[in-house]
């Protein structure tokens, strides 16, 4: 968990646990594990037994199904 940032693009939140050897925020780690849970419980079994680096490919996988939202800028005053 050396990274600084999560993995998903645009994310700003403070990393939170270990996603294969990169790092996720909270609210993606929670979605992360719903994913998994949503593959069934061998999923769970066989990811318990895998290296970091195993677990990437699984990882990458999950984060393709991530939908990236726009960050809000700073929008002009309303009047």
């Amino acid at each position: 968990m050396h990274d600084l940032t999560c993995l998903i693009k645009g994310c700003q939140a403070r990393v939170y646990a270990p996603a294969g050897t990169h790092s996720i925020c909270r609210e993606h780690f929670l979605s992360y594990l719903t994913w998994r849970r949503r593959k069934g419980p061998q999923m769970f079994l066989k990811y318990a037994g895998m290296t970091m680096e195993e677990r990437d490919p699984i990882v990458a996988e999950w984060a393709n199904t991530i939908r990236v939202e726009e960050i809000p800028t700073a929008s002009a005053p309303k009047a």
